[in-house]
């Protein structure tokens, strides 16, 4: 899925168009910013002094130099922020898709069905009989179909009763050990096996849900028999055992006999992950479900983009927010750079008198507001990344899944390209009125 954030819209809206009306395409803008910034580095190299010179007029004009820099880079900052928590996330649910098809599982909210069943990040919304679950496995529309059982949890991690397909599902490999079979054998994802201190051999009691405290004691322990390699992927954070596994910790709880006798046929499970052999089941099959039966049946891309669309309008926000900054930030450069240059008239028309040319000065104003621009876009670039590094704690901690301030993206390289353009921009003004200076008219003022 593309990344919807705002500088891949504006990207492709203004760099990009369809067919034969493709005025500039991705090599031509990476070309032209390859040579933008090769000019920038000419004009700090050929113009270093008036580069010196640059640097200690906005020093001396402390505040106004200062709150542009500081609107520049929050504007920065927030943009980038914004495009790394964008990514992470819509990775995250990428990679957890693993071409499932349809989710079938208790009727309730469709979307708290894949949030809870594929990405592991909510409450089941209940339980469906295995019989009922079985007749459809058997449908000839469906490829294959991966059942879990959910319920249980060790220490916040979620305990699957499921089948080995679902560690093929992601490429899961094993680092130790290997894959569970027999009653209360479990293989556990490698950020189980770290943040727990879990080796192979190790034992431990599942608690109900995700509450801490009611441990399962009188029931025989769980017993780690194989450890998976990290994968990126929601195979990491939980913990696998098969369905009878889980089925014995229930039906066996308290030493009830009318648990212990219950047949087969009556046992549940907590949903079906199925796979289609056509496209033809993703029109028939969803309807039939939720109008035949008493399953529920979600579509994870239909859910997935009705999330993103309610993602979407917080985003937004952000979004527009962190676009305004930018351009007060451009307007205060501006500002900044015009009241100075009236302040410096006289300072200017000396300079001309010494010898510099209308160029020279006018590259001078140029050099300020690239320097705002270049500075500011370093100060927002590590913000951002030291923001999203704090952020991640929290959000691991919450969601169970693993983010990082320290990923670099390539739309981080557009902001720098745009951040120069605006820089530029908001300095051309005023370094034209520097080049049209009057010597004679300012000094007979002065």
């Amino acid at each position: 899925m593309k990344d919807k954030n705002i500088i891949d819209t504006i990207f492709h809206t203004i760099f990009k168009g369809e067919g034969e009306d493709i005025f500039l395409n991705e090599k031509v803008f990476a070309l032209g910013s390859i040579l933008l910034l090769l000019f920038v580095v000419f004009l700090f190299i050929k113009y270093r002094n008036a580069l010196k010179l640059a640097f200690k007029n906005l020093i001396a004009d402390k505040l106004s130099s200062l709150l542009s820099l500081i609107l520049f880079a929050l504007g920065v900052g927030l943009i980038s922020f914004i495009l790394i928590l964008n990514h992470q996330i819509e990775d995250k649910f990428q990679k957890n898709l693993g071409d499932i098809d349809l989710v079938v599982g208790a009727k309730g909210s469709p979307l708290q069905l894949i949030l809870c069943n594929i990405f592991h990040i909510d409450f089941p919304t209940g339980n469906i009989p295995l019989k009922q679950a079985n007749g459809l496995k058997r449908h000839p529309l469906i490829e294959k179909a991966i059942d879990l059982s959910l319920g249980d949890s060790h220490k916040g991690f979620r305990i699957v009763g499921t089948i080995h397909d679902y560690v093929d599902l992601y490429k899961g490999e094993i680092a130790e050990g290997k894959l569970w079979d027999n009653l209360f054998d479990v293989t556990i994802g490698a950020t189980v096996a770290k943040n727990l201190g879990l080796k192979i051999g190790s034992e431990f009691h599942s608690s109900h849900g995700f509450a801490d405290g009611m441990e399962h004691d009188d029931m025989s322990p769980f017993k780690v028999v194989g450890i998976l390699q990290p994968t990126g992927t929601v195979l990491d954070q939980l913990i696998f055992t098969n369905k009878e596994s889980v089925w014995a910790m229930h039906e066996n709880h308290g030493d009830d006999p009318m648990m212990d006798s219950l047949a087969m046929e009556n046992r549940e499970i907590t949903s079906l992950l199925l796979f289609f052999k056509s496209k033809m089941a993703n029109v028939q099959l969803p309807r039939m479900i939720n109008e035949n039966t008493d399953m529920q049946a979600a579509s994870p891309a239909f859910e997935m983009a009705r999330l993103y669309s309610m993602m979407g309008q917080g985003e937004q926000i952000l979004r527009m927010l962190a676009i305004i900054i930018v351009i007060v930030s451009a307007l205060s450069i501006f500002i900044s750079l015009f009241n100075s240059l009236r302040s410096r008239k006289y300072e200017l028309a000396l300079m001309r008198v010494s010898g510099a040319t209308p160029r020279w000065l006018f590259i001078l104003i140029i050099l300020e507001g690239l320097i705002i621009a270049i500075v500011g876009f370093i100060i927002g670039m590590i913000l951002s990344h030291l923001g999203m590094q704090f952020l991640s704690g929290y959000l691991s901690e919450e969601y169970r899944y693993s983010f990082t301030g320290w990923v670099f993206l390539r739309y981080e390289y557009y902001i720098l390209i745009f951040s120069i353009i605006i820089g530029f921009l908001a300095a051309i003004i005023p370094a034209i009125l520097a080049f049209n200076t009057n010597i004679s008219e300012t000094l007979s003022e002065g």
